[in-house]
């Protein structure tokens, strides 16, 4: 199935060419299982919540209260000596009351553009950890293909050098070839088992790695017969140009430095005078055998002005400048950080294409070097069984370097694409 999504106001586009039970598959297990991506999920939703709260700062608040009090009396001796009765006295008080905000020196106005600031890194903390699983998905599968490969490639070795040293012993007794000959096949068929030992360890380790990842079992036969292939940018500028825009960890570079000018507005404003309205209506009863009642209604503006808090609101306000001043020179320290790792996955991406196509190549020649070999052994010409030997650990080493470059050359991609911010799960989803 083909993909075309165009990323990044059409600067370039990709396609992705899966297999049924592939890469999207297994991405959408890793992204559903992730403990990591499961907690930025949640965390994205609390910080939500938080521009709620600074909305909240702009609302009016209503408050009711109520109380009911009973009290008694003892008799009291006046100094006639006459006494009286016990008292009692049973009141009600309700209230309500509301206040709103009329002025806070734009305090509100700052904490909610920097609660929606804070939204927005956490978006961008989020899509980092998204990028990230999606990678290590592919690249367990792919490595996990590798490794098959590998085991299956020294077994078919072991396989060619078993058969190799039964018809050597027979050849021996022919007087064919030398016992050295012979001793190098089996010194050979050693060799090779203890390579295929070490490639299912491998494999074991590689297949407990990938349902690690991605919370599923890995399938009882590995599809190998998928690419992904993407028209990435054509030029390190280009790739520079994404990045620039769509970095997600610039872009958090970017937004901490727009938060703490928010912070520094905020602290000014405390200096700022406030004004505040507040209406409240109270209402008390006596319950008493004679029933009494009355109400009062209050409307009260409150202005205050903050005149001398013993220098520590100047001190708070210079703390906040050095730490806007921090994020600055750290967003500065970011992009060029961003660039050099641009740059590098640029020539990672140019460096395994080129790989590529190299150990293609030599496994070709490998190939065609090996059944010339192989031939002109069996038919008895002047090859020998080192000729032999070294023909075949040559052609084992090509098959492995060529599965090892497609899987470096796949994964180079992804990093591209991860680095220009794009490697998203949407990438992967048919029309």
């Amino acid at each position: 199935m083909y993909k075309k999504l165009i990323i990044f106001f059409t600067i370039f586009q990709f396609n992705i060419l899966l297999a049924d039970n592939s890469a999207l598959f297994y991405v959408e297990s890793a992204l559903k299982n992730n403990p990591k991506l499961n907690a930025e999920r949640e965390n994205l939703k609390a910080i939500k919540e938080n521009e709620n709260i600074s909305i909240s700062e702009f609302l009016p608040s209503l408050t009711i209260s109520g109380s009911q009090t009973s009290k008694e009396t003892s008799n009291i001796i006046d100094q006639s000596g006459s006494q009286s009765g016990n008292t009692k006295r049973n009141t009600e008080t309700k209230k309500i009351s509301v206040d709103q905000k009329i002025f806070q020196g734009f305090q509100g106005y700052n904490n909610l553009k920097k609660s929606r600031l804070e939204f927005e890194k956490a978006q961008n903390e989020y899509k980092i950890v998204e990028q990230d699983t999606i990678l290590n998905s592919i690249s367990a599968y792919y490595d996990l293909i590798l490794k098959s490969k590998s085991k299956d490639f020294n077994l078919a070795n072991v396989d060619l050098f078993e058969r190799q040293v039964e018809s050597d012993r027979s050849r021996l007794q022919k007087g064919e070839i030398s016992l050295t000959d012979l001793a190098q096949s089996e010194s050979s068929l050693a060799g090779a088992q203890a390579n295929f030992i070490k490639a299912d360890t491998e494999y074991t380790s590689a297949l407990a790695e990938f349902e690690r990842i991605n919370g599923i079992k890995a399938p009882q036969n590995l599809n190998d017969n998928f690419d992904i292939s993407f028209l990435l940018p054509q030029s390190l500028k280009s790739a520079l140009e994404l990045s620039n825009l769509n970095n997600p960890n610039l872009a958090i570079a970017r937004i901490n430095l727009a938060i703490s000018e928010k912070e520094l507005r905020v602290e000014k404003a405390r200096l700022s005078p406030s004004a505040t309205l507040n209406y409240s209506k109270t209402e008390n009863k006596d319950l008493s055998a004679t029933v009494d009642e009355d109400e009062q209604e209050t409307l009260k503006a409150t202005v205050t002005w903050p005149i001398i808090q013993g220098g520590k609101n100047f001190s708070s306000i210079k703390k906040f400048k050095h730490k806007k001043d921090q994020n600055a020179l750290l967003l500065v320290d970011k992009e060029n950080e961003i660039k050099t790792q641009t740059s590098t996955s640029w020539s990672y991406y140019q460096s395994a294409e080129s790989v590529l196509i190299s150990t293609e190549a030599q496994l070709k020649a490998a190939e065609i070097a090996n059944e010339g070999i192989t031939l002109e052994y069996d038919s008895g010409n002047t090859r020998t069984t080192l000729d032999v030997i070294q023909s075949r650990s040559l052609l084992l080493e090509a098959r492995i370097s060529n599965a090892e470059a497609k899987k470096d050359f796949i994964v180079s991609k992804l990093r591209l694409l991860s680095q220009i911010g794009g490697l998203e799960l949407k990438a992967f989803k048919t029309p």
